[in-house]
């Protein structure tokens, strides 16, 4: 019911339940403690009720024990029945009995002679076998019927100068009647139990309606045989405990009536309920009261709130109140209606901003949903395109683009973010445009969905200029490359013709300038090629040393122009490396070229060739001054020179790395650079080794 309360929203009711609860808790802490602490004080007391009647039980049975064993002793001394047993008059003997069971007030006075035969007897129920079972004393059971009767007896010899003549029994049934004494001595119910069958009981019900009782044992046997247990007999609960008797070899269980106990434990708990009733319906009526006072400036908080979702943000809120909190919180929204009405008023400013900055971009942009289907598409989209906004939206962005260079729809074609993919596109009117395609992730929160995001340029201009300007320079180029070629084989027999001296520094300078203009010559060759798509490499199985050769021959002036040394270090079994000769000897000469330009005069450069796996690492390393890590990322691209640290390094075109990334990568291997501890920069890159077929 709390829980409903709870649910409903209902601040009155709210509170009122918090508060029945709070009433609660307390109480159960309060209250609960006490009533269990009365209630064991009040088993205690009762248990030792218990163990003080089983004592006096035990007392009573030991004091009717010891009297019929001196009333056993004074009957076998007394001379009339010696002299009545010599006489062997079993009449008179009866008689005498008689006479001493009236005086004793005992059930059974019974009588042997010397060879266990029963003389005389008091109560002729008695089996005659008591004699011959050699019983001593103590409890003697018989079955008359369902229940086993008990009897309490003392033996004693009877002696005739100092010879056993016979013996006297004395016996008091152990009955209703005993049982009823006591009882009244132990103040408690009282049942005695032979090999736990019940044989008598002080209940006035009969015995196997206690031989059938449900006892629930309370806990396990406490010193001295003393067992607790619980019982019901007809409405009265009873608390009962069982001690063996020693001296008899019987059981006595003596139960207590606990009805009071309980009674006075309900009247316990009806009034602690009571008390809670009575606090939690008073309680009730203070909440209630303070609750309207709280709630119905709340409601109509709650109704001028409301407006906010219909967009009126233009009403004051105003809400009388004696409530402080209420009045903060009046407060409060009405500060944030101010704020979100400039925030709203912004952001509308933003979005037409927005929109229209949109609409003034050249590119064109659309947005795609997780299937593909076009969301936006931007005015620029639609003059690029040619297709118009209500043409495209919602529908996929495939039935529209469709790539002609490409074996893929448009939409697995669109680049992952940050990257940009150039490919041929039919557009309306059967028109194939080139398009450069960038994509992005936009996700809307409110909406649980993420968006796609495309930026398309139309470049087929631009790649038109791109590839004639290739053409250009390609042809420039090739007409510079003969007249060099023939200058270079000039400059070659000049030197085979002049002796070491002024002419013939001369022209090896000539020759340094010319191995330069080749190298320049064939870096703009190789980059107009790219330009032109024309750019291609034809590996075949090539001597890696031969190379390395051929690119030494090509450096030799120039390195004997600054004085410096090439150190070459190869494996002495170096496999055939997959490569275009050319084209790697032209690698191998700009990776020189730089480390003689970069580094100082005077100065060893190294090229070592080591083998990893299926590829063959080529490194350059120099001693210039290093190259710093934010200019690395962009060191292979086009027209990108590293920093100048010392003033006589000359600045080449930026060609050179660029060249050497697209020969490299066009052969499937990989480039790099890194810059070492004691100072310099080491070139590397991999060639993959020819594999044996």
């Amino acid at each position: 019911m709390i829980r409903a309360l709870l649910n409903r929203g209902n601040l009155p009711a709210q509170m009122i339940a918090g508060f029945v609860v709070v009433v609660l808790l307390a109480t159960l802490t309060i209250g609960l403690p006490a009533i269990l602490l009365i209630r064991q004080q009040m088993d205690r007391q009762a248990w030792m009720l218990v163990e003080q009647g089983q004592r006096a039980a035990e007392a009573f049975c030991a004091a009717e024990q010891r009297d019929i064993i001196s009333f056993a002793t004074l009957i076998a001394e007394r001379p009339t029945l010696n002299e009545l047993l010599r006489q062997d008059d079993p009449r008179d003997l009866k008689d005498f009995l008689g006479s001493l069971q009236t005086a004793g007030g005992y059930d059974l006075i019974l009588v042997c002679d010397a060879s266990d035969r029963v003389v005389a007897s008091t109560d002729e129920s008695v089996p005659g076998q008591i004699c011959s079972d050699d019983h001593s004393g103590g409890i003697y059971t018989t079955r008359a019927g369902e229940a086993p009767q008990v009897l309490m007896t003392a033996v004693h010899p009877v002696f005739q100068e100092e010879a056993i003549i016979g013996r006297v029994i004395i016996g008091t049934r152990m009955d209703h009647s005993y049982t009823t004494q006591m009882r009244a001595y132990s103040g408690l119910e009282t049942t005695l139990l032979v090999d736990g069958e019940v044989a008598a009981s002080s209940f006035d019900v009969e015995l196997p309606v206690l031989s059938a009782l449900d006892s629930q044992p309370v806990e396990p046997g406490t010193p001295g045989g003393i067992t607790r247990s619980r019982f019901t007999l007809g409405d009265q609960p009873y608390y009962a405990g069982k001690l063996p008797l020693q001296c008899l070899g019987v059981t006595i269980e003596v139960a207590l009536p606990v009805g009071e106990n309980v009674g006075a434990q309900n009247r316990l708990v009806g009034l602690l309920v009571g008390e809670i009733l009575v606090v939690a319906a008073l309680g009730s009526i203070l909440v209630i009261y303070i609750a309207r006072r709280i709630s119905q400036p709340l409601v109509n908080l709650a109704e001028q709130a409301s407006g906010f979702s219909q967009g009126d943000l233009s009403t004051p809120i105003a809400v009388e109140t004696e409530v402080r909190e209420v009045a903060l919180l009046a407060q409060a929204l009405e500060d944030g209606r101010g704020n979100l009405l400039r925030t709203l008023t912004d952001l509308r400013r933003e979005e037409a901003w927005s929109n229209h900055l949109l609409e003034s971009i050249a590119e064109g942009i659309m947005t795609l949903d997780a299937h593909m289907r076009i969301t936006f598409f931007s005015h620029g989209a639609e003059r690029i395109t040619g297709w118009s906004r209500e043409e495209v939206l919602n529908r996929s962005c495939d039935d529209f683009f469709k790539p002609e260079e490409i074996d893929a729809p448009f939409s697995k074609a669109i680049p992952l973010p940050g990257l940009r993919r150039k490919f041929m596109v039919r557009l309306a009117n059967e028109r194939v445009a080139s398009l450069s395609v960038s994509g992005a992730r936009l996700s809307r929160a409110e909406a649980g969905e993420d968006l796609t995001a495309v930026v398309f340029r139309d470049v087929t201009e631009t790649d038109l200029v791109h590839h004639l300007l290739g053409h250009f320079i390609a042809n420039v180029v090739h007409e510079f490359r003969t007249p060099l070629a023939a200058l270079n084989a000039s400059i070659e027999l000049l030197l085979d013709q002049y002796e070491p001296g002024e002419r013939q520094d001369l022209v090896k300078g000539l020759q340094v300038s010319v191995t330069n203009l080749q190298t320049l010559v064939d870096n703009l060759l190789e980059s107009a090629s790219f330009e032109a798509g024309h750019f291609r490499v034809s590996p075949r199985p090539y001597d890696l040393s031969d190379l390395v050769s051929e690119a030494v021959r090509i450096m030799r002036p120039l390195l004997e122009k600054y004085g410096q040394q090439l150190l070459v270090k190869m494996p002495a079994a170096l496999p055939l490396v997959k490569a275009d000769p050319r084209r790697t000897v032209q690698v191998l000469v700009n990776l020189l070229s730089n480390a003689s330009k970069y580094g100082p005069a005077d100065i060893e450069i190294v090229l070592s060739v080591s083998i990893e796996e299926d590829f063959v690492r080529v490194r350059v390393v120099d001693r210039g001054p290093g190259i710093p890590p934010e200019q690395q990322e962009n060191l292979f691209r086009r027209f990108v020179n590293p920093e100048a640290r010392q003033a006589n390094i000359k600045v080449g075109a930026g060609l050179g790395l660029s060249v050497v990334k697209a020969i490299v990568e066009a052969h499937g291997g990989g480039v790099g650079v890194e810059n070492l501890r004691w100072g310099g920069t080491a070139f590397w890159f991999t060639i993959p080794i020819a594999m044996e077929i």
